[in-house]
């Protein structure tokens, strides 16, 4: 597991391997929680499950993408952060934790 931020801001990421595909859980602030789910096949358009009032597909298709390039093997990313009343800051802050994780895919 790797993290990024602290506090509310705190957001983290497994991956599990799946026979020769990744998943990968992204979660953090307050609630984590199943907001969205992205999946990556080489050579195919990403797919994108929202989830009724959530935005999570921002933040999980960079990871699916990077780790659908790297490995060259389909990867499903699921999950979502959230931090109640959060402002447009607090918004920033977090996206950008979640950037930051990228690093570690």
């Amino acid at each position: 597991m790797i993290t990024s931020g602290n506090g509310k801001y705190r957001v983290w990421l497994k991956r599990y391997t799946l026979g020769s595909h990744l998943v990968f859980f992204l979660g953090g602030g307050e609630q984590p929680h199943v907001g969205s789910v992205v999946v990556a096949e080489p050579g195919k358009p990403v797919q994108v499950v929202l989830l009724e009032g959530h935005r999570d597909d921002v933040v999980l298709r960079p990871i699916a993408e990077r780790a659908c390039e790297k490995y060259q093997t389909t990867v499903v990313v699921v999950g979502g952060v959230h931090v109640d009343n959060a402002s447009e800051d607090e918004i920033r802050l977090l996206v950008e934790n979640c950037r930051r994780l990228l690093d570690g895919v």
